[in-house]
């Protein structure tokens, strides 16, 4: 069972997130690898919705392989490359996730290939 953990002592986490969880009676985690905008054919998208979109099928792509879904999700670090993208990200994040609220990292980075924008990584438990 994941639980968030979001003390009085610190600012109300606001949107899809809590500060921590817990992880309780978890009998599998599944670390997800950081997961890029490539389709299997090998095109990526030009625009960072399309690209953002891709990115989390990529990552229940894994979730699923793993018989698991967005409310398995624990911890979940996204790498974007540009600050810009930070209000789609958290709109389309929040498509993704509903009202499900793991602990979460936003990182603004330089992205291994140039055309990605963001790369998502994730641990989930069962």
């Amino acid at each position: 069972m994941i639980q968030p953990i979001d003390p009085a002592t610190l600012p109300e986490a606001t949107g899809t997130y809590t500060h921590g969880t817990v992880v309780t009676g978890a009998s599998r985690t599944v670390f997800v690898s950081g997961q890029v905008p490539w389709a299997r054919e090998g095109t990526v998208p030009g625009e960072f919705d399309a690209q953002c979109r891709l990115t989390w099928r990529n990552v229940l792509a894994v979730l699923a392989g793993a018989d698991m879904g967005v409310r398995n999700l624990a911890k979940v670090t996204t790498y974007l490359s540009d600050r810009r993208y930070r209000e789609a990200n958290g709109r389309i994040r929040q498509e993704i996730l509903g009202d499900h609220r793991p602990a979460l990292t936003i990182v603004i980075a330089d992205i291994y290939a140039e055309e990605w924008l963001l790369e998502i990584e994730a641990v989930a438990v069962a």
